[in-house]
């Protein structure tokens, strides 16, 4: 199936505001909560429970979000949790959240908490706080139409990790005749579509980040990569009676992204990836409004709050530096502890310069949850520098010392890189020792 596009892609269509008209009904579509997401790749225990708390903290604005466009039913398409073993005392800030919200919120397994045996869906202590906690949540486990009171859905829950038929593929066979005609039909699934897909995790390895063993969607990269037939948990919207259908809300990739007419990815109400590449929207559910027989009406609701940004410079001089520190200003405005920063740099600076850019980035080290640092930035004393260094009758052994520093630096320039980095690095030592007051 060649990949859909669509003029309201990118920017997609709201709903009529001051209500819906008759036969609507309203609900919000998220997925990839992954709920007990580890962030390995953060260092700082602390900065990891805060990355870990904020996933839970969205669970909050999307009941706001719920209850201010009056949603008569919340979706969940899959990866509620991050594993099928998430730890109970988890389990029940999340059924504390989910239970707090006055209306229906439907789940379907994806492939992180798929639905096989011995995970949380069936543990016993999840089924009794479940029913004690959030009676108004339905766990979905099995592939046959639900009618509820304003709608049908259509459940496509994952029963294994890896699937290599179609969970969509039951739906076929239905007798539509034997549904009612009346309410709208929504289809909830989890995985990636055929020629689309969320399974490259090359951009990310290449910055020192594992790739995520739990499989497809972990990664929301722009990839599109052709996968061969058979592929796991793999949805092919070509074959689904779109006429019969009203909205399939899809879970899985961790962007925001309309594939069909019908069809969207709503990605992670709070992101959890750097962007790789174009069309990287991440933070949001999708406000939809469906009805039988009509196009569904869609709207985007901002719900996330922690920021990940990407920036790449070519630094050569103090100018640069300013506008590192500007730009890095701009993206996280001076907020500590909810922001995350993935630098890529290059060139050199003279050795005053470096001394700046060294704090600044231990001064974002403390203020990030996480700097992921590419390349660098290297030093390059100036003329005048080694001047100040090279000729201080008051600090002979500082002057003599510079003076042979910088012999060898002649030296192995161009001829012995790594040689000339330790010379420069030790310039920039003394020139820092005999500039402290």
């Amino acid at each position: 199936m060649a990949e859909y596009t669509s003029p309201v892609a990118a920017s997609p269509r709201a709903a009529s505001p001051g209500g819906l008209a008759p036969g609507l009904v309203r609900i919000l579509h998220s997925a990839d909560w992954q709920i007990g997401k580890p962030y390995k790749f953060v260092g700082d225990p602390q900065k990891r429970f805060r990355l870990q708390d904020e996933r839970l903290r969205a669970l909050g604005r999307i009941d706001a979000a719920a209850r201010s466009q009056g949603a008569r039913a919340v979706v969940i398409a899959g990866d509620l949790f991050d594993s099928t073993t998430v730890a109970i005392s988890t389990a029940l800030e999340v059924l504390e959240a989910i239970g707090a919200m006055a209306l229906p919120v439907l789940v379907i397994p994806g492939n992180h908490d798929h639905g096989a045996p011995g995970g949380i869906w069936d543990s016993p202590e999840w089924q009794r706080h479940r029913s004690e906690r959030a009676p108004n949540l339905q766990l979905l486990l099995e592939r046959q139409p639900l009618e509820l009171e304003e709608l049908v859905v259509l459940p496509c829950p994952l029963l294994r990790k890896h699937d290599a038929s179609d969970p969509t593929g039951w739906i076929r066979g239905l007798d539509w005749a034997s549904l009612p005609a009346g309410k709208p039909r929504l289809v909830i699934a989890h995985g990636g579509i055929q020629g689309f897909s969320g399974r490259d995790y090359g951009a990310e390895a290449s910055w020192g980040y594992a790739p995520d063993p739990a499989g497809p969607g972990a990664v929301s990269g722009p990839s599109r990569a052709q996968e061969p037939d058979g592929a796991i948990n793999r949805i092919d919207l070509a074959q689904l009676p779109l006429g019969e259908l009203d909205y399939i809300a899809l879970g899985d990739w961790h962007n925001l992204k309309q594939v069909g007419p019908k069809a969207w990815y709503s990605g992670t109400p709070e992101p959890d990836r750097h962007d790789q590449g174009e069309a990287n929207q991440r933070g949001q559910v999708l406000r939809v409004d469906l009805g039988r027989g009509q196009e569904p009406q869609v709207q985007v609701l901002a719900t996330g709050r922690l920021g990940w940004h990407n920036l790449a410079m070519h630094l050569a001089t103090d100018a640069d530096l300013e506008q590192l520190e500007a730009r890095i200003q701009a993206c996280t405005g001076g907020r500590v502890n909810q922001d995350l920063l993935r630098l890529e740099l290059s060139g050199s600076l003279s050795l005053a310069a470096h001394r700046r850019y060294s704090a600044l980035v231990a001064d974002l080290e403390h203020q990030l949850l996480d700097l992921r640092l590419k390349g660098g930035c290297d030093q390059a004393p100036q003329a005048e520098e080694l001047a100040a260094l090279t000729e201080r009758p008051a600090d002979p052994l500082i002057a003599r010392v510079a003076q042979e520093l910088q012999a060898r630096l002649a030296r192995q320039e161009g001829i012995d890189e790594g040689g000339a980095a330790i010379s420069r690095a030790a310039l920039c030592e003394l020139f820092r020792l005999a500039s402290s007051p």
